[in-house]
């Protein structure tokens, strides 16, 4: 079995995925594209910070980023997931009306959510808030 290395990587400096990355759930796939969720962690003096972006893949070659968020798009926020300041996403499901995104996460070591999301609507933030892939 060969493995291929997707090519989105952790960025430096002041980026919020700038120390680590790593896939959460599996991919999505979209008339645009296969859409993946992912954890960036940047490192702070008052510890790290677990963040989750979004990316798109290419159809037909998903070793190739097309494009992928320069923000954020989920940080612990409610007080549960403060206490590691950490969201991570293991698993997903779509609803049948095949945009519903449910987002089953863990938060701050120690419970578990889930959050809702429109896959539609993840897709047209990317494009507004996205870098495309050179």
């Amino acid at each position: 079995m060969g493995a291929h290395k997707l090519m989105l990587e952790a960025r430096s400096g002041a980026w919020w995925d700038a120390n680590k990355i790593g896939l959460c759930t599996p991919p999505i796939e979209t008339e645009r594209g296969w859409r993946v969720v992912y954890h960036g962690v940047k490192s702070t003096a008052a510890g790290s910070l677990y963040r989750l972006g979004v990316a798109l893949f290419d159809l037909e070659a998903p070793e190739t980023c097309l494009q992928g968020g320069d923000e954020w798009v989920m940080g612990t926020v409610a007080e549960y997931e403060r206490g590691g300041d950490v969201v991570f996403p293991c698993c997903r499901t779509v609803l049948p009306d095949g945009d519903s995104l449910r987002l089953y996460y863990g938060g701050a070591d120690h419970c578990i959510a889930f959050a809702t999301a429109s896959i539609r609507r993840l897709l047209e933030w990317l494009e507004s808030h996205g870098s495309y892939a050179t």
